[in-house]
């Protein structure tokens, strides 16, 4: 399934972060608590007990998370986790995507600038800098001037993960 870029207001982004995890905080927190009471009401005081009840408190915010990641309020939330996992998808490829598009390979040259592009958007999500060393910068520089020659967009609409298939992982 084709990944495809979405812009996102990174200011609502970041205020819908930390609501959502604040609010998972507060709950794992209550779950924790009220499992940990529950058990250790039934089965006396124990250390073992009390973990017993972290972790099915953390099971629980969990649960919730799971069914509550669909709502239309987490579009932007579920859309970071997409470019976050596709980005570390890239990133196990990138020597080979560096060599084929030295090589001249118009697949790898799209799939890095999908890479770097999803960097630059992923920091400015999450109000950050890029650091930008001089290997970065030039890289990019590289990319936009081959693109530039081929008559190519400076951005991508988003990539297809499964033209990674054809190079070999790093």
């Amino acid at each position: 399934m084709p990944f495809s870029f979405e812009y996102h207001d990174p200011e609502t982004y970041r205020r819908k972060a930390r609501l959502i995890s604040l609010a998972m905080a507060g709950q794992l927190i209550v779950f924790g608590l009220v499992f940990s009471q529950l058990l250790v009401a039934a089965f006396g005081s124990s250390l073992w007990l009390n973990a017993l009840g972290v972790f099915l408190g953390l099971l629980a915010t969990s649960l919730t998370f799971a069914v509550l990641r669909e709502r239309p309020w987490m579009t932007e939330m579920r859309y970071v986790w997409q470019l976050k996992h596709q980005l570390s998808r890239l990133s196990g490829y990138l020597a080979t995507l560096r060599r084929e598009m030295d090589q001249g390979n118009h697949v790898a040259l799209h799939l890095m600038t999908a890479y770097h592009q999803g960097m630059v958007q992923l920091a400015e999500l999450n109000g950050r800098t890029l650091d930008d060393d001089a290997e970065q910068l030039g890289e990019r520089a590289r990319i936009r001037r081959l693109r530039e020659e081929r008559g190519l967009p400076e951005q991508v609409e988003g990539f297809d993960p499964n033209d990674l298939a054809a190079f070999k992982r790093s």
